[in-house]
């Protein structure tokens, strides 16, 4: 910077008459200013600190110049004087036009730019090399923070002409430091390899396994270890544990690092006495029975950690959400260490409001209703949580976050935010196809079970081939009344013709209706109870099976039943599609009433049991299991019609839908010797299923891919008589042997696609045997398994 002041460079003259040197102070009765080009006056003005008419002397103009030049705008300020006249002469510095990056692959440009403007090195903004300087340095540390010692960034300021100029930055990323050694000094209980075990990076893996391996070095990858090795002697006993220093050093070509850990393990103590001080609220034994530590066992910080927020839980439970559990161990000499819960409970605190966001089609009503935890009551944390799981599994939301906030400027009141994700709940498809034994196939079909946003569910379709006319129509209210009662009904109507199908050898032409009824038992239960008239005609042809053509001589070709229906249903789980966690079961009987032309009943029991092995709950194993019994009421024989069904997606993967069971009997004369089922009255079905998530994807809740076993089959208790021609060409076999269980496995994966679950599966039979219809593809769109 050059600076003239008066006297020290005798550049400011008294007049232009005398042109003698002049040091003393005089009074300024003007300003003036030379050189600007881009920058304002006023800008010069505000940041010099002196004004006409002061009276000035040399030491003041020099500060005053120092003041102007700090705003970083100047390249060069010099002070003259023409008599009473102050001169500030100024070079500006260079505007940036242009700033280039080039290089980064790490960090995206457009943060990188964002960062820098920050800085205060942007276009159009005043090019200062020492936020040049400054930015070089932070970049530098950025990079090295990921382990990227060899990082330089370089940069360069071209010259434009006219104050202007161009800044390139340009980046060398350089390769991740590999680390070489980890070294752990001072571990006497546990040795080298076991501790390494704990670390999630990595040194020196093998040369296959080190495509796999963390062995690239990044500051926050060793401080998660290191508090990963805290806690695994912490939760051994070792209370005194503590990492005395870290070295972390680089090879002299910046792309090898050493580690050096230096710890103190103390002595390992076990739990002393357990006591609670404070005010505890609830009954001390029953406090005693939610912790997860008892005296003589080893100290475990994370069974203390996880004791705490139990009592947290419970005391939420009882209104006090705010509640403060801190375990304090305290150490003795005998080796042991006693456990002190300290408990302050706070102010009973209360829910002010509830909201919800991110329900853009669902009414706020349909969630409210779900609501356990009211306005105004006491804020029960278990409550707010059971309201969370009540709203997953309604099967509406991909996810639901659940956030509670203290309400400014009152201490026991709080505001509970539910923020969900929508998701597809149903499926809407129009479709035409071909099939060698339906012809031409055409339809349309709207299933939703949270219709127009009001959670009623509706199914109406309508489907049409050369063998098959098919319409239904269903509607649920599951909020008929304000306490949970729901109320549904349903109108079907079913016309088939198979003559000359490949897949079955009669037809029947249904239609009826029926109401039914659910009602809650507790927040997991319900009972639901219905009824239906069903008019079913059948109708036969010669190449029909001998049992069916029995049972219509017999019981005749047309059958009217009114069905009552009673079921129990107790659903756990953590959400209504494509669940990973918790359980289900459904018990279920149906029956014709006496009166009926077919009186029968049916029994039916299902269970789903999910095992979650992490926290996240993306890997879980499934275990479910079915089974069915049916029977007639009286000497009639039970309708083939209403028998079970194993095989296909849902079931036996693997085997065509519907073809496991005991072999029909063609009849004499009919050129035909297929071996087909009509099902059973008794059925075995289970299965077991590894879910995991799916590789490269991001929304892990989308896709649910599995690794599966299933088995399966009907049976007969007793096999229909057949034609009195066909006597003794009976294929049929009666009883249930378990021998004849049908196993498959094979891949499976569940895809949520804006049209409702698609659900596929590939699969291999584990012992088919001759006469089995495989299927080594299936696929369903609308309903997930």
């Amino acid at each position: 910077m050059k600076i003239k002041t008066i006297g020290l460079a005798a550049l400011l003259l008294a007049g232009a008459a005398s042109g003698t040197a002049q040091a003393e102070s005089f009074d300024v009765t003007d300003i003036r200013v030379e050189g600007l080009q881009r920058v304002s006056a006023a800008s010069v003005f505000n940041a010099f600190p002196v004004n006409a008419p002061d009276r000035v002397d040399e030491r003041e103009l020099a500060e005053a110049a120092k003041a102007l030049f700090a705003t970083g705008l100047f390249e060069d300020i010099q002070l003259a004087r023409e008599g009473n006249v102050l001169i500030i002469e100024v070079e500006e510095r260079p505007t940036i036009t242009r700033l280039n990056i080039e290089g980064n692959s790490q960090i995206p440009e457009e943060e990188l730019r964002r960062g820098l403007r920050e800085a205060g090195l942007d276009e159009g903004q005043v090019l200062q090399l020492s936020t040049l300087e400054e930015i070089q340095r932070e970049l530098s540390g950025v990079y090295q923070a990921q382990g990227r010692y060899s990082a330089s960034i370089g940069t360069e300021v071209e010259e434009l002409g006219e104050g202007r100029v161009q800044v390139n930055i340009d980046i060398d990323e350089g390769a991740v430091a590999k680390i070489r050694q980890i070294n752990i000094v001072g571990n006497q209980a546990f040795d080298d390899e076991t501790l390494r075990e704990v670390f999630e990076l990595e040194d020196r893996p093998s040369w296959f396994f080190g495509w796999f391996s963390s062995d690239q070095y990044s500051r926050q990858a060793l401080s998660g270890d290191l508090e990963r090795l805290r806690s695994y002697y912490l939760d051994r006993g070792y209370v005194n544990f503590n990492i005395d220093s870290t070295q972390v050093a680089i090879g002299p070509d910046k792309s090898k690092i050493f580690v050096t850990i230096n710890v103190s393990e103390g002595e390992r103590y076990r739990l002393g006495d357990i006591d609670f001080v404070g005010d505890l609220r609830i009954p001390e034994r029953e406090a005693r029975g939610l912790l997860q530590v008892e005296s003589d066992q080893i100290f475990s910080r994370s069974d203390v950690t996880a004791s705490a927020e139990a009592l947290r839980s419970r005391l939420g439970a009882e209104g006090f959400a705010f509640a403060n559990i801190d375990g304090i161990p305290e150490t003795r000499s005998d080796g042991t260490v006693d456990l002190t819960f300290r408990v302050e409970p706070g102010r009973r605190a209360y829910v002010r409001r509830i909201e919800f966001v991110g329900n853009t089609t669902t009414q706020d009503e349909v969630l409210r209703r779900e609501m356990i935890q009211m306005e105004g009551a006491p804020a029960s944390t278990e409550s707010i949580s059971q309201s969370r799981q009540r709203l997953e599994r309604l099967g509406f939301f991909k996810q639901v976050e659940v956030q509670t906030e203290p309400v400014p400027g009152a201490q026991d009141q709080l505001d509970v935010t539910y923020t969900v994700e929508e998701q597809p709940s149903g499926s809407i498809s129009a479709s035409i196809g071909f099939s060698q034994s339906a012809g031409v196939i055409y339809g349309a079909s709207l299933s939703q079970n949270n219709f127009l946003g009001t959670g009623n569910r509706v199914n109406i379709g309508a489907q049409r081939s050369d063998t098959y006319t098919s319409l239904n129509f269903g509607f649920t209210d599951p909020y008929w009344t304000l306490d949970g009662i729901s109320r549904g009904y349903n109108l079907f109507y079913r016309e088939t013709d198979y003559e000359d199908s490949d897949i079955s050898t009669y037809s029947t032409d249904a239609y009826g209706g029926g109401i039914n009824f659910g009602y809650p038992i507790n927040e997991l239960t319900r009972l639901n109870f219905g009824a239906d008239i069903e008019d079913l005609t059948i109708e036969t042809y010669r190449d029909t099976a001998s049992e069916i053509q029995r049972y219509v001589q017999e019981q005749g070709d047309n059958a009217q039943t009114l069905k009552l229906t009673a079921s129990w249903t107790r659903n756990n789980l953590n959400r209504g599609i494509m669940p990973t966690a918790g359980n289900y079961q459904r018990l279920s009987l149906e029956t014709a009433v006496p009166g009926s032309d077919a009186e029968y009943y049916k029994l039916r029991a299902r269970a789903r049991q999910f095992f979650p092995f992490n926290e996240e709950e993306t890997w879980s194993l499934k275990l479910r299991g079915e089974v069915g019994y049916a029977d007639s009421i009286g000497d009639d024989p039970y309708p083939f019609y209403e028998n079970f069904f194993s095989g296909g997606l849902g079931s036996v993967r693997g085997f065509t839908g519907n073809t496991l069971g005991p072999a029909t009997t063609p009849p004499a004369g009919s050129g035909s010797d297929e071996d087909r089922t009509l099902g059973g009255n008794i059925l075995v079905e289970g299965g077991m299923e590894l879910i995991f998530p799916m590789p490269f994807v991001e929304d892990k809740r989308s896709v649910q891919p599995s690794l599966f076993l299933d088995a399966g089959n009907t049976y007969l208790t007793d096999c229909y008589p057949v034609l009195d021609q066909d006597a003794g060409q009976a294929q049929c076999e009666s009883g249930v042997d378990l021998g004849e269980l049908r196993y498959s496995a094979g891949l499976g994966i569940s895809w949520l696609t804006p049209v409702g679950p698609l659900t596929f599966s590939v699969a291999e039979p584990l012992n088919e045997k001759e006469g089995d219809d495989t299927q080594f593809f299936q696929f369903s769109l609308g309903q997930s398994f």
